[in-house]
């Protein structure tokens, strides 16, 4: 079982085309069901919202098809 601090150090990488889209920076928990629902990657993108964070894009957790050593990947 990984840690959160063990996500963060993976890249995450689109297993269809090959797109390297970034590391973990935050986790989705659902804490009634206690399940991570979703990972957080933050967007390549320099757009920031009304409280100057960026966007982060947010990968449903269904969506992740293995999890390895230092690659996590994703459909």
């Amino acid at each position: 079982m990984d840690t959160f601090l063990d996500l963060q150090k993976k890249e995450v990488i689109n297993a269809i085309d090959g797109t390297r889209l970034g590391f973990v920076s935050n986790i989705d928990i659902d804490i009634e069901k206690g399940i991570v629902t979703a990972i957080r990657i933050p967007s390549s993108s320099k757009v920031f919202n009304l409280f100057g964070k960026t966007e982060d894009h947010i990968i449903n957790w269904d969506r992740i098809k293995k999890i390895g050593d230092d690659i996590i990947l994703i459909d």
